[in-house]
């Protein structure tokens, strides 16, 4: 038995197949809670997700699924939540098992919007986990490349070094190389940051803005996303490692990046609802970009990016304006 017990994914997305992949090749058991029942007897039928990373094919007497979130959490030591930030309450709400003596792993880069938590804070605080019990997943990771095999790094971050390296040690493999971290917050921020920055770089791409001012777009984001995290957390990090830097540049230019798709949408003249309506998954950056703003009412940092994001999308501000006037101040 691995030091992390038994395993469950929580979720039934794109990235929590890629992340279930990766688990049960090394545990060759996992739990996998996915809300409903249909998409689990297809699954079941078929090998594989039938909505999500379709090649990624699975031995299902290696998993057990369920439908019930309690009897999942009540059954399994280490749960992985890899649902969107903006549905993380309302799956918890059926949940009456305590969390507090689990393990969770955080494979989740958004924050949870109304409370304005990133997702550590808000198992420690709401559901009363301990942070050395609490680990999250960083770093650039697109759940595509990681299922076709394609080479990636993960951070794995824990305030108790151990439990981050139980974790790391369950998801390498020869093409997931990993690391180890205590900087668990300055990682979830800058997972929130970057998908905000992602947007941006969407929305001047839609407007026909080219290479040379996206990689200076970027390296003020970068400065940005340093200032930030030195005001939420004034702990020694390295901004240019991949848990920061990496995961904002491939969020920013991928073509797999759902923030960037939605920034070009906007940038090319859609409504904001008019793009979440056509997008068939959830680019958390929207809802990441109010919930920073808010949280920036009360650090008031200098925020360029982040503002201007938040004008376009929940002020209804002229996108090609707003870009014009961010872009005197950039260097």
């Amino acid at each position: 038995m691995d030091s992390c017990g038994n395993i469950a994914i929580i979720g039934s997305g794109s990235w929590a197949t890629a992340i279930a992949k990766l688990v049960v090749q090394h545990t060759h058991h996992i739990g996998w809670y996915m809300r409903h029942d249909e998409r689990i007897e297809a699954f079941v039928r078929l090998g594989h997700n039938p909505d999500y990373l379709t090649t990624a094919h699975f031995n299902v007497k290696e998993i057990t699924f369920s439908s019930n979130l309690n009897d999942i959490v009540a059954q399994y030591d280490t749960l992985i939540f890899v649902t969107p930030s903006p549905y993380l309450k309302q799956h918890l709400q059926k949940l009456t098992v305590p969390l507090r003596d689990k393990l969770i792993v955080t494979a989740i880069k958004g924050i949870v919007p109304d409370e304005n938590m990133i997702v550590s804070e808000y198992f420690h605080q709401v559901w009363q986990v301990p942070y050395d019990n609490i680990t999250c997943i960083g770093g650039p990771s697109h759940a595509e490349e990681v299922a076709l095999e394609r080479l990636s790094y993960l951070t794995i971050s824990c305030t108790d070094v151990e439990k981050a390296q139980a974790v790391a040690e369950i998801l390498a493999n020869d093409f997931i190389k990993t690391k180890c971290s205590t900087d668990i917050i300055g990682i979830e921020y800058a997972a929130v940051l970057k998908n905000v920055y992602a947007i941006a770089a969407g929305i001047c791409n839609g407007l026909k803005y080219g290479d040379n001012f996206q990689a200076v777009f970027l390296s003020n984001a970068i400065q940005e996303m340093k200032r930030f995290l030195e005001a939420v957390n004034a702990t020694p990090r390295c901004i240019d490692d991949s848990a920061y830097l990496g995961d904002l540049l491939v969020t920013a230019y991928s073509k797999f990046s759902r923030n960037r798709t939605f920034g070009k949408m906007i940038g090319r003249g859609y409504s904001v609802k008019s793009a979440q309506i056509e997008m068939e998954m959830i680019a958390e950056g929207y809802y990441g970009t109010k919930c920073m703003h808010e949280i920036n009412k009360t650090l008031q940092m200098d925020m360029p990016i982040l503002e201007t994001v938040y004008r376009i999308l929940y002020k209804r501000a002229e996108v090609k304006t707003e870009i014009q006037l961010l872009t005197k101040n950039f260097r």
